[in-house]
C-alpha cells in the first residue's frame, strides 16, 4: 500500500506577495513567520539581491491539514487558461437555494478583494450550482 504524500501548489504569477496574500482571505490562510534571523519579511526581502527581491512568496493553512501555497515571479503574463485550477469548496453539502446563497455571497466577498466575477453557472438536473472566477492576475478558480 502506497503512503499518501503531502504536496505544495505552486502559482506562476507576476506578483507573488500581493497574489498570495489575496488567497489568505480566500482560504484563511497564513502567512508564515519569516525566515529565522529576519524579524520581518520586508526585513528578509532588502537582505537579498534586487533581483531576487519579491521573486516568491509563499501562505499555509493554520491548521497544518492543507497544502502550502507557493507562488513564484515568471517573466511571461497568463495569456490563456490556467494549468492549475482551484475549486473552493464553500457549498459542501448545501443544495438548490441555500447553496447559491452562500455562493453568492462569498463571490461578492471576493470581489470585494479584486476577485473577478466570469459565471454563475446553476443547478440542473446533474450539478449543484457553483460560480467561475479569476483571481487578481486572471487566475480561474470556482466557487463549489
Amino acid at each position: 500500500m502506497s503512503t499518501v504524500k503531502q504536496f505544495q501548489v505552486t502559482f506562476d504569477c507576476e506578483h507573488p506577495e500581493r497574489v498570495a496574500r489575496f488567497w489568505c482571505e480566500v482560504l484563511g490562510y497564513v502567512v508564515p513567520s519569516p525566515p529565522k534571523g529576519f524579524d520581518t519579511w520586508e526585513e528578509y526581502e532588502r537582505s537579498r539581491p534586487p533581483e531576487d527581491q519579491g521573486s516568491w512568496f509563499v501562505c499555509t493553512d493554520p491548521s497544518g491539514v492543507g497544502p502550502r501555497l507557493y507562488f513564484q515571479r515568471v517573466p511571461e503574463s497568463k495569456v490563456v487558461k490556467n494549468r492549475v485550477h482551484l475549486d473552493v469548496r464553500v457549498g459542501t453539502g448545501l443544495v438548490g437555494e441555500e447553496r447559491l446563497a452562500v455562493l453568492e455571497a462569498e463571490c461578492k466577498r471576493l470581489v470585494a478583494l479584486g476577485a473577478t466575477h466570469v459565471r454563475t453557472l446553476v443547478a440542473d438536473d446533474e450539478n449543484e450550482s457553483c460560480i467561475g472566477m479569476r483571481d487578481i492576475e486572471g487566475n480561474e478558480f470556482d466557487l463549489d
